[in-house]
């Protein structure tokens, strides 16, 4: 089957008017993609953040009439969208194999791998999860999965009871178990987040070790050895008593989902319960760890 797509910058606020205008058209599928390289904190839980200037792209079979589309789009969309307007032919491809050809085996430190399921493991021996892309977050690619990944794979939790806050896909909480933890507790205010956790726990046999809970369902008197939020600074400051609360004495919080310039504040808000460590950093996103106070 033949292709092609058209291509409109929009600005966020009517990018989405702009996507049903051209389902309304007959596209196939339509992506927004980033058109000024701008970079986006990583989402909260059930969140979909966009970008200030996006390229909204139309994909289209090509038996449809391009020329109606291009006048219905000429008709209907700005003129300032109309200067931006492209309409290209695609190549014929196998769509489904460009997609996964896109992700391939990550390692995390020394020992811990992500294996989508498509490809065999680079290392039998390594600590391997399963884990194909989703609609939940966390794949491992965005630098602050990575710095919770490789804090994981150097401080592996044996026997530890865990606690992973707004736990996405279940990347970190799967990781966790097939580390030894003796038992994680997935937190998310997505239920889709918690039904990916499940899946992707069951894919990787860890299904007995992985309990997951809305927020208002999680038990306030939990504690665990070790708590990671992956999330946001601004949540994380604002959930720095309850968590804080959720972590037994001398164990260990992680915390990540932080830029550079928001790091001091994270850590002013954990600082009258734990003892902090200096951050780790990777790109501009921060991770920040402590222990918890006797």
């Amino acid at each position: 089957m033949s292709w092609f797509q058209t291509r409109v910058t929009s600005n966020r606020d009517s990018a989405e008017s702009l996507s049903n205008l051209l389902s309304e058209l007959g596209a196939a599928s339509v992506t927004f993609e980033d058109a000024e390289d701008q970079p986006l904190l990583e989402p909260a839980p059930g969140e979909t953040p966009l970008w200030n200037r996006i390229d909204v792209v139309g994909l289209f079979d090509a038996e449809i009439n391009r020329d109606l589309v291009s006048i219905a789009l000429s008709q209907q969309i700005t003129e300032e969208q109309l200067s931006t307007l492209t309409i290209s032919d695609l190549e014929e491809q196998n769509w489904v194999r460009a997609w996964m050809d896109d992700f391939h085996p990550m390692r995390f430190g020394e020992n811990l791998w992500i294996v989508p399921s498509w490809s065999d493991p680079v290392d039998s021996d390594a600590v391997n999860i399963l884990l194909d892309p989703g609609l939940a977050f966390g794949t491992g690619t965005h630098p602050t999965t990575a710095l919770c990944m490789e804090w994981l794979d150097t401080n592996p939790p044996n026997g530890a009871t865990v606690i992973d806050y707004g736990c996405g896909s279940g990347i970190l909480a799967i990781a966790a178990a097939k580390l030894g933890a003796s038992s994680v507790h997935c937190v998310d205010n997505d239920p889709q987040a918690l039904t990916a956790t499940l899946d992707n726990s069951e894919k990787n046999g860890v299904t007995a070790m992985i309990s997951t809970y809305l927020p208002d369902q999680f038990p306030q008197e939990q504690q665990a050895d070790l708590l990671i939020a992956n999330i946001l600074a601004g949540p994380l400051i604002e959930l720095a008593p309850k968590l804080a609360a959720h972590v037994a004495p001398g164990g260990n919080i992680i915390l990540s989902g932080i830029l550079h310039n928001q790091a001091d504040e994270v850590i002013s808000a954990y600082v009258p319960w734990f003892d902090m460590n200096p951050p780790a950093f990777q790109q501009e996103w921060v991770r920040i760890e402590g222990q918890k106070k006797g």
